[in-house]
């Protein structure tokens, strides 16, 4: 491929979601949701299952050994940063409080030297920096994120002091001329940057830069680079980064590491790693990624098998990679400023990573299959519980990808009802931003464009990869297309914007039959349903008198839809009859194990299947 010159680098800047202030019907109840009642499940579960506890243990202030898998202090960190974020929105004295009691306890059993990973400090201590996939840097690295996070919430330094002398033992250990290492499970990398934009201090993005470096030149050590079937690739550990072209093995390890490549192009300024990065994007997207946007198709590996390989009831598609790719198309679309990034993290909003979490806010999906004979069920937790604290971090801060802000003005990225606080062009003029809309079941956006003074300034308008059709208008008056400039999927407005100023645009949202790839074999002669951003399924719960995968669908069958608002929270459904004229229901497939047990599926039989597709 062509090489990307480091011109054509956007470099956007994310606008964060303290700056945004999501009000709509859909994402509201589900934020409070996740502060009333998941960030306390998983804090509860953390304490029953002695995860907390391992941290008093190793600070010497308990007896007893250590309880749990060798990473499962990563699980308090990913809890402490949801809960900062939580808090960045609302501050609440009490889950103030007992977060304070936690970090009391985390830095409490941090070594003097500044080491920190309970299961070594307290079993294995003679065994440290031997086995690189023991997680002892994945863990540090959620720390780092939780400390950030925490530091930016309160202002108190207390965690972040402990990340920053963890940080430091790490530097004096490793590094040019110092010990090798390549992390098993990638996660520090991004870590680190994150850190380095908290303090300034360039020896942790250094430190991030070189342990991508590391990767590609046999240093691993461990029990998957010893497996002769999987061997180095499952860590992404087979050829330097900037080889890569192929997305291999362990599916969230391999997105972790694709956004801590972002981040070192953006905070470097080299472009060493831009045509890797976009390599297997397209490698990642276009031949292992479901409609639904899961990703890593094998419970085998947790990860990658071949291409066009997507099976539907053993789908793996854990909820981790889901949210991890939404961190790695967020960071692709601020480097390259193309809404194709923002397509794929509305995927994993609406459809992906939301699947993880039930309505209820406290029972959770690990594996999120596109088929269920009906025995694949939520549950309260897991003994390896990433999936749910991933959750617990991520959902609060999903204000994070609404906007971004580039040289000549702002980007709208997502459509949630809302308003935003930010600066917008050159002049950095002060402007407040206000969207009104009932996205993901309208396409109407309302935009109101409120700057302190009257300003030149860009406005780009994502138009999705799924839309067809779009109507605009500023202030009344229609923008025909002819008018308005339309680039990397976007509309970009530019004029002088002053109080009052609207933007209307109806992004057209018919009911879309969807076809797979003909190389994807299990969904030949299959159709999904898919209406704006949302993927739907069919369950046993609306569809009593289908028996599971023996009907067919035609797909110039009409579907009505129909929003219900006492159902699940809430949702559009879409109804119309089998080829064999039986009533049938779809319903959103992040909504689907919340009522009675019974089957599921996306992809259905199509009446008279006519070996076409249109995704």
């Amino acid at each position: 491929m062509n090489t990307i010159k480091s011109q054509q680098l956007q470099n956007w800047k994310s606008v964060p979601f303290t700056s945004v202030k999501i009000e709509n019907e859909f994402w509201g109840p589900r934020l409070e949701l996740l502060k009333n009642v998941t960030l306390p499940a998983c804090l509860e579960k953390c304490e029953e299952t002695g995860r907390i506890d391992n941290f008093a243990k190793a600070a010497g202030l308990l007896e007893g050994e250590f309880q749990g898998i060798y990473f499962d202090d990563s699980d308090v960190y990913k809890v402490l940063e949801g809960a900062a974020y939580a808090l960045m929105h609302e501050r609440d004295p009490e889950l103030e409080e007992e977060i304070d009691r936690i970090i009391e306890l985390i830095a409490a059993a941090q070594e003097p030297n500044g080491y920190l990973c309970t299961f070594f400090t307290l079993q294995q201590p003679d065994l440290k920096w031997t086995d690189m996939e023991k997680h002892e840097m994945y863990c540090g690295g959620h720390l780092m994120e939780a400390a950030v996070a925490y530091y930016e919430a309160t202002g108190k330094r207390s965690l972040l002091d402990v990340a920053c002398k963890l940080a430091d033992h790490y530097d004096h250990m490793f590094g040019p001329g110092k010990l090798h290492w390549v992390e098993g499970h990638e996660e520090i990398e991004l870590a680190l940057i994150k850190l380095y934009q908290a303090t300034n201090e360039e020896r942790y993005w250094k430190l991030a830069l070189w342990l991508l470096e590391e990767r590609g030149h046999g240093h691993g050590v461990g029990v998957f680079w010893d497996n002769e079937e999987w061997g180095p690739a499952y860590c992404q550990d087979d050829v330097p980064v900037k080889e890569i072209s192929h997305v291999k093995g362990h599916a969230v390890r391999a997105m972790y590491l694709y956004t801590a490549m972002a981040d070192v192009v953006r905070v470097s300024g080299s472009t060493e790693y831009v045509d890797a990065l976009q390599r297997v994007w397209s490698h990642t997207v276009e031949r292992n990624m479901y409609l639904t946007g899961g990703i890593g198709q094998s419970k085998h590996n947790e990860g990658f098998t071949q291409d066009y390989d997507l099976p539907n009831e053993s789908a793996y598609c854990e909820t981790c990679a889901a949210i991890a790719m939404a961190f790695w198309n967020h960071r692709m679309n601020l480097l390259f400023g193309e809404a194709k990034y923002a397509d794929i993290v509305e995927r994993e909003l609406y459809n992906g990573a939301l699947a993880g979490l039930s309505l209820s806010g406290d029972k959770f999906f690990y594996v999120n299959p596109l088929a269920s004979q009906g025995e694949h069920h939520r549950v309260e937790w897991f003994g390896c519980s990433c999936c749910p604290t991933n959750m617990a971090r991520f959902l609060p801060s999903i204000g994070n990808y609404v906007y971004a802000r580039s040289e000549d003005g702002i980007t709208v990225n997502q459509y949630m009802n809302g308003t935003c606080e930010l600066t917008a062009g050159s002049s950095a003029t002060a402007v407040r931003l206000q969207q009104r809309t009932e996205f993901p079941w309208n396409g109407k956006i309302e935009l109101s464009v409120e700057p302190a003074r009257t300003d030149s300034f860009a406005i780009r308008l994502r138009i999705p990869g799924w839309c067809r059709g779009y109507k605009l208008s500023v202030n009344g008056a229609p923008v025909l297309s002819a008018e308005a400039e339309v680039s990397k999927g976007y509309i970009v407005l530019r004029r002088a914007w002053s109080e009052g100023d609207n933007v209307t645009l109806a992004l057209d949202m018919p009911v879309e039959v969807v076809r797979a790839d003909p190389k994807v074999e299990e969904n030949r002669s299959m159709v999904a349903i898919q209406r704006g951003p949302i993927v739907y399924c069919v369950e046993q719960a609306d569809n009593q008198e289908i028996a599971y995968q023996s009907f067919s669908f035609s797909a110039d069958e009409p579907l009505a839809v129909d929003y219900a608002g006492e159902v699940m929270g809430g949702i559009v459904t879409l109804k119309g009859r089998t080829e064999e004229g039986a009533a049938c229901t779809f319903i959103p497939y992040y909504a689907w194990d919340n009522r009675e047990p019974g089957f599921m599926q996306v992809w259905i039989k199509e009446a008279n299947a006519r070996f076409l597709y249109s995704h």
